[in-house]
């Protein structure tokens, strides 16, 4: 992944105790979502924990998202409490998704069924 990488550009301003976001552009779309698709992965690696990655979106594509964002917000606060336990919605790929939650014991269960 090294030799994709185009240029690396560090935002805001510098402090001495604060940490900043960092910009980096691949050389090709193939490299950008094969890392968006692993990106995932970070989440359980304590070592990588601080560590967030989105995509680089116009103000357009923000206030889409802070629309969506919003939206599911609020179709979450609306779940009764049985809804609570099973599902929750979120944003993924710029739209509104609904989640399925399920304790590992009911997989278990299932899969001893």
């Amino acid at each position: 992944m090294d030799q994709e990488v185009e240029e690396v550009i560090r935002l805001g301003r510098y402090s001495e105790e604060g940490r900043r976001p960092m910009k980096v552009r691949m050389r090709s779309q193939v490299a950008v979502e094969e890392i968006m698709a692993r990106k995932g992965k970070l989440a359980g690696d304590t070592e990588h924990k601080d560590i967030w990655i989105k995509r680089d979106m116009n103000l357009e594509e923000r206030e889409k998202e802070k629309v969506l964002r919003n939206e599911a917000k609020e179709k979450n606060k609306k779940r009764t409490e049985i809804k609570e336990k099973k599902i929750y919605w979120r944003i993924l790929d710029t739209r509104l998704k609904k989640w399925y939650l399920q304790k590992k014991e009911e997989v278990v269960e299932e899969a001893k069924s």
